[in-house]
């Protein structure tokens, strides 16, 4: 019966989304709703009525969804990407909303306004985002100081990333200023994640080089970090990359990746023949559906070239449950999402869950964490 009622209220809530909230929405400039979601998601978690307000319309919990990964319990797979909660603003109401666990960020050395407005744009028939923030945030001290001492009911990651400046687009300023970030974010969050896959920052990304992501991993391996470390990839690596990248995380300690970040690459095919807007911004990373194919492909490959050994966190044109069971077949043991959730309204989350359970007891599984790199075996 609960299941059935449930279902009843994702319906309802899918129904005023697309018909009344979206449209609505989708007529305003889309920083300015990202902006106001995000105060009114932070009044939300401000008081114990508001958050159980939320939890009744948004949560969703089934045993056969918890895992314990690298010593951190998840109540379920699904993730807030980095990208939506750059300062730390949404913690308090994330485990009401239907999530397992998010990430903020990405963090800088320095506070960072980001790239000259307008810097988001959506893609209404391909189901994706054009993003040109360039890390905008409000720098490493004043988050971490924002989540000292909190003690938050869902795990959350910290992604940090090089301030987007000219200062930092030698080598040794940006290895610098991730070191300066990495530092000050250790004692919060429940794991880091080392982005080296912004594509909208003077510089580029010089840390998806094999030889400039070895000194990186080499000064961030001197702070005294006792979380588990990921890396954030993009989805435009080459095979022959991949390969690079992993030989240099095996030399670290480097627990695992979050697969993938925005694309930049438009002559990409897989990418090109996705969008179908006629006139998209030159700038910016392309999230959402057109990236989906190539972030299950990184995925499928991490996965059977490294045996399973490093933990995966698959991103990338999630919007319903059979796109999320399809990325943990491939091997990833957790997701995360954004464009889904704009797309298809807040409830997405619990119908992802929801749907992942009605999958599992399908294929015979009794917990997520058995559906891992099933169709993917090495």
């Amino acid at each position: 019966m609960k299941e059935i009622l449930i279902k009843i209220r994702n319906s309802i809530l899918r129904f005023f989304y697309k018909v009344i909230f979206k449209p609505i929405f989708f007529q305003v400039d889309p920083e300015k709703v990202h902006d106001k979601m995000i105060k009114f998601g932070h009044f939300l978690g401000t008081g114990s009525f508001t958050k159980s307000l939320t939890a009744l319309f948004f949560s969703y919990r089934n045993k056969k969804l918890e895992q314990k990964i690298l010593g951190i319990k998840f109540n379920n797979p699904l993730g807030l990407a980095a990208g939506f909660d750059k300062n730390a603003e949404m913690t308090e109401i994330l485990p009401r909303t239907g999530f397992g666990f998010g990430e903020i960020g990405s963090i800088t050395g320095e506070q960072c306004k980001g790239n000259p407005k307008p810097r988001l744009w959506r893609l209404k028939k391909s189901k994706g985002l054009v993003v040109y923030y360039g890390l905008k945030n409000e720098g490493c001290e004043k988050i971490a100081n924002k989540l000292e001492g909190k003690k938050l009911s869902v795990p959350i990651g910290i992604s940090i990333a090089k301030t987007n400046s000219k200062k930092t687009v030698k080598l040794e300023a940006g290895i610098k200023d991730y070191v300066k970030a990495f530092k000050t974010i250790k004692n919060i969050g429940d794991f880091a994640v080392i982005n080296i896959s912004c594509p909208n920052t003077f510089g580029g990304t010089p840390f998806t080089q094999k030889e400039d992501l070895e000194k990186l991993l080499t000064e961030t391996g001197k702070i005294k970090y006792e979380k588990p470390v990921f890396i954030k990839l993009p989805p435009d690596l080459t095979k022959k990359q991949i390969d690079e990248t992993i030989k240099v995380t095996d030399r670290h300690i480097i627990d695992g990746f979050v697969c993938t970040n925005l694309t930049k690459d438009r002559e990409n095919k897989t990418i090109s023949r996705k969008i179908h807007e006629k006139n998209i911004p030159e700038v910016g990373g392309v999230s959402g559906k057109p990236i989906e194919e190539l972030a299950d492909e990184t995925i499928k490959y991490i996965y059977k070239k490294t045996k399973g050994k490093y933990t995966i966190i698959g991103c990338g044109g999630i919007f319903s449950a059979e796109d999320a069971y399809k990325k943990i077949r491939l091997g990833a043991s957790l997701i995360q999402q954004i464009s889904g959730m704009i797309f298809e309204g807040p409830q997405l989350m619990s119908e992802i869950n929801q749907g992942l359970v009605k999958l599992l007891e399908k294929d015979g599984f009794n917990n997520i964490s058995e559906a891992v790199g099933i169709d993917n075996q090495f």
